[in-house]
């Protein structure tokens, strides 16, 4: 059975600029990033899917990149692989001082492990002295801009929780989600295209801090809700099939409600 040294060797082959692969030797940090963001979605799908034999696969799919990273790193001098697993370990080892109390892989605690909050606690001041150590000055300065937009706002909102910056409880964040719409329909009368834009992300940075509130993850909610979209939407198109219902984009069919209707009531 392979190991990683394996899955390593076979990378540094692939760049091998004798005879190595040519698309390999020519992919640089940058270029692979579309390639990681869509092997993790592609895991988190499988996990969403509960397909555990897929999950392996997109799991393998996942720790490629890592290697290919690695190499290229590696390549240029910067760091290798077995850096990348030594600073992960340092780090969590550091993090999670209620497991290894002395800081070391074989140390152990002596009794029962803390409550849920002040693991949480440790965890969030443990993470500010890193952010210190950075000379990072803000609860905000480590969130990247790359993050999808809902797992970012998502974060953004739960730093400002940690500086006492929130809503007392549930029926404020409902009420705020209330006055963006009804500041969106003020914007939309208005025609003005920029005020629109700028109200419908405070409504959807409302609707994600709700999601907060409900100790919902956004992204996921929006893809179950996604899923079920499509479900409900090829039922629709396939009645209409079965029934010769025209479709065009010119113009609305409000037959395909009923069918809309039907798919809801069996419960796709």
């Amino acid at each position: 059975m392979y190991d990683i040294s394996d899955l390593q060797a076979l990378m540094a082959r692939l760049r091998d600029p004798v005879d190595g692969c040519p698309w390999d030797l020519k992919q640089s940090f940058r270029s692979i990033v579309p390639h990681t963001l869509e092997e993790v979605y592609e895991l988190v799908d499988a996990i969403e899917q509960d397909d555990l034999p897929q999950v392996r696969q997109e799991l393998g799919d996942v720790l490629f990149q890592l290697i290919f990273y690695s190499q290229l790193a590696s390549e240029q001098g910067n760091f290798d692989f077995s850096q990348v697993v030594n600073d992960i370990t340092a780090k969590l080892l550091r993090r999670h001082p209620h497991v290894f109390p002395e800081g070391t892989l074989n140390s152990r605690r002596d009794g029962q492990a803390p409550q849920d909050d002040a693991i949480k606690a440790r965890w969030e001041a443990i993470k500010s002295e890193e952010r210190r150590e950075k000379a990072q000055h803000s609860l905000m300065d480590d969130i990247p801009a790359a993050l999808p937009a809902l797992t970012r706002s998502a974060k953004l909102q739960k730093r400002a929780r940690q500086f006492g910056f929130d809503w007392q409880d549930i029926s404020g964040v409902v009420a705020a989600l209330h006055d963006e719409l009804e500041e969106l329909e003020e914007a939309r009368q208005s025609g003005d295209k920029a005020k629109i834009a700028d109200e419908m992300g405070d409504v959807l940075f409302s609707a994600v801090n709700l999601c907060r509130h409900l100790s919902l993850d956004p992204e996921a909610v929006l893809r179950d809700a996604g899923r079920k979209f499509e479900r409900r939407f090829r039922y629709v198109e396939a009645r209409a099939l079965e029934q010769g219902v025209a479709s065009s984009s010119d113009e609305v069919n409000p037959q395909l409600d009923l069918f809309w209707t039907e798919a809801k009531r069996q419960g796709l």
